[in-house]
């Protein structure tokens, strides 16, 4: 019988330097093997049976490589790269048709890892392309499946489970590694093309030759079988470079999602979206393979979270997306007063934007207030690297950032700086949020641990078991998982200790220790250091980075009485707010409790344009829910309030450069003002009072 895409099938077996089997192609380790032979579906002839060793740059062989194979890093050492076994392949595979007096073929292997997991990833690394071949062919597994339905699994399917199914007598051990397997595929093949089964080759599998780009509506349904998150990329990639790490498998068209930190910078994340929960499967086996010199972590995702970083609902932004195929640059930092003539005349006739006017897209407030953002369209690869030789040249008076950019980045961009909260009114209901009478400590003695790289599966308990003996010298309510802007652990906690010594021995006796599969790094740090973080800033060996914020200001850092954010006082209905600030008011005034409106409480936790996502320790946040009479219970409570006394916190934002404090106290005269605490909420080093005085935005109470 013949297949309707050709009329001769290639059975093609390989092997790699690493694993065999079910865990083909997972470590990254090079082709070593390849067997192949010729099948011809109208006559039932085979070609000649060829094997070829393939010369890998690193010999070293695993054991379960040598065992399985009975190769030598001596043998192979004389055997030709892959490029040029991948060129004698095509030859001898066109000699062999010729003398079948065939045309066209097509490839049949066992299962899909040789073709997807193994050849197609190691030619992406070496910088050569694949034959046209390589990007269709057929899964024996699953057309054995489809022909005797009674089978085992697809998934627990093996060449020599398929020959026991049939009874064919081969003795695996008379033959040399490789030619006992594609033998036995042939005759596994001829079986199911006999007068009893007349299977028919019909439906290929498909290899994508290139990542396509497109948007994404937040109406979508998105099976969170086929997502996963892609850790520890570099800070410069591209869609079109996570498309390349995943080269093999298919990706859903605008299925990647490069995630932005809280200043919409790139984090170094990504969810990628493949076409079929089997893709996903094998991408997962991609789990710390290189991209360059870094290694990348894959986990599994929900559609949900690809869903809040590249859906959108903009009819403007689907519409500027709507051009397939365009090559997207992102340009940061125009003046305010840029127009569209502008942009196109600072790109210049060189770099043609794809439509003119309608390639460009500002990013804009919901006011309608420029951000300094745009994205352009452009039809080719030429017209983009000719934009990005004008990174940072000068457009009026500012210099101008260019980078490649995804149609997920601009639905991401866009939702964010869309999502500003305006101050808006918000409703009942409302949750009692009661503070916890304790603080975290500052200061520069350097009684903290840091723990970096953390499994992202740890918890609280894994923690204390992990510092074994030493739990006992934490201090109450000392433990504090970081979180990233998703609001998920990022790898790192805090350990506030009982003492310098104490902390000091515990970052000699853990540091490097394994928890679960991952060794974990243990320095000693000071509170201020640890604060710093916490807030948002970086402490790295390049020293301590302060947090790119400039509120809120009461996140649980330098010595504040809470970690719940003071921004909730924004959000306090008229009626539990003060209407004087007098001494007296405030001695008589009962202890406070700081209400959180449910839907304030969301819009804060899920807005990250500005601010980093708040540290989180299960020992020292609750978000109360307030059933009926709880609001009275929480007010009669004794406890830290949040704010030292009744007020509200008022952010100040698009003031010119140089005001200072005598404007804004002239611009708030006949309002009653704290004049002798503008610092607010938190007792604040030099450093972050440099962060939280800067000029362009004020916070005042």
């Amino acid at each position: 019988m013949t297949a309707s895409h050709s009329d001769s099938l290639v059975v093609l077996f390989g092997a790699t330097a690493g694993a065999y089997g079910a865990k083909l192609g997972s470590d990254e380790r090079e082709l070593i093997l390849l067997v192949w032979q010729v099948v011809d579906l109208h006559s039932k002839k085979v070609g000649t049976l060829h094997k070829s060793l393939v010369k890998a740059d690193n010999l070293d062989l695993s054991d379960q490589c040598r065992e399985a194979s009975g190769l030598t890093p001596e043998g192979l050492g004389k055997a030709e790269p892959l490029d040029r076994v991948l060129q004698q392949f095509s030859q001898l595979v066109s000699s062999d048709l010729k003398v079948l007096g065939r045309s066209s073929y097509t490839l049949c292997s066992d299962g899909q890892l040789l073709i997807r997991q193994v050849l197609h990833p190691e030619t992406s690394k070496k910088n050569f392309l694949l034959s046209d071949c390589f990007y269709s062919f057929y899964d024996l597994r699953k057309e054995f499946h489809a022909c005797y339905p009674s089978s085992a699994a697809v998934k627990d399917q093996t060449i020599k489970t398929m020959a026991e199914y049939l009874g064919l007598g081969t003795d695996e051990a008379e033959e040399d590694f490789g030619v006992w397997q594609v033998k036995t595929m042939v005759a596994i093949i001829f079986s199911m093309l006999s007068e009893s089964c007349n299977h028919v080759f019909t439906e290929p599998e498909t290899v994508k030759y290139k990542y396509e780009t497109g948007p994404c509506s937040k109406s979508e349904t998105v099976d969170s079988e086929t997502v996963i998150r892609a850790r520890g990329l570099p800070w410069q990639s591209s869609d079109q470079d996570i498309a390349r790490f995943f080269k093999g498998l298919n990706i859903a068209k605008g299925g990647v999602a490069l995630c932005l930190n809280a200043q919409g910078r790139r984090n170094g994340e990504a969810l990628v979206r493949f076409v079929s929960s089997e893709q996903r499967d094998l991408a997962l086996e991609r789990h710390k393979h290189h991209m360059g010199s870094r290694y990348i972590e894959v986990y599994k995702a929900t559609g949900e979270e690809f869903l809040k970083i590249a859906g959108g609902t903009s009819n403007e932004v689907a519409q500027f997306l709507s051009k397939e195929n365009q090559v997207i640059i992102r340009m940061r930092g125009l003046p305010f007063t840029a127009t569209q003539e502008d942009v196109l005349g600072f790109l210049g006739p060189e770099c043609p934007v794809t439509g003119g006017k309608d390639g460009l897209l500002f990013v804009k407030y919901p006011d309608g207030r420029p951000t300094g953002d745009a994205f352009v369209l452009f039809s080719c690869e030429e017209y983009a690297q000719n934009a990005l030789k004008k990174h940072k040249e000068i457009l009026g008076k500012r210099y101008i950032e260019l980078f490649r950019s995804t149609a997920a980045e601009v639905q991401q961009v866009l939702n964010r700086y869309m999502s500003t909260p305006l101050i808006p009114t918000l409703p009942t209901p409302i949750i009692p949020v009661i503070p916890p009478p304790y603080t975290i400590a500052t200061g520069s003695i350097r009684d903290c641990v840091r723990l970096r790289g953390l499994p992202y599966t740890a918890g609280i308990d894994d923690i204390l078991e992990f510092m074994g003996d030493a739990t006992a010298d934490i201090k109450p309510h000392g433990v504090h998982m970081v979180l990233n802007q998703q609001g998920r652990p990022s790898g790192d906690a805090f350990i506030q200790m009982k003492s310098a010594d104490k902390a000091f021995m515990v970052a000699q006796k853990c540091h490097k220790k394994m928890m679960k599969d991952r060794y974990v790094e243990v320095f000693q740090c000071s509170g201020e250091e640890m604060n710093f973080v916490l807030m948002g800033g970086t402490l790295n060996r390049s020293g301590l980075s302060p947090p790119p914020c400039l509120s809120p200001p009461a996140y649980a850092a330098f010595q504040t009485a809470a970690v719940i954010p003071a921004e909730a006082a924004l959000y306090q209905p008229p009626a539990l707010l003060p209407t004087t600030r007098t001494p007296q008011a405030s001695a008589a005034a009962p202890p406070t409790v700081t209400y959180y409106p449910a839907q304030a409480a969301q819009l804060y936790m899920n807005y990250t344009a500005y601010y980093p996502s708040p540290p989180v320790s299960p020992t020292t946040v609750g978000y109360i829910a307030a059933p009926p009479g709880a609001v009275a219970a929480a007010a009669t409570a004794t406890h830290t309030p949040i704010l030292p006394q009744p007020g509200a916190l008022v952010r100040m934002q698009g003031l010119p450069y140089n005001t200072g404090m005598k404007e804004i106290l002239s611009f708030f005269q006949g309002y009653q003002y704290a004049p002798d605490d503008y610092n607010g909420l938190i007792q604040l080093s030099d450093q972050a009072r440099s962060v939280l005085q800067a000029p362009k935005e004020w916070v005042c109470l």
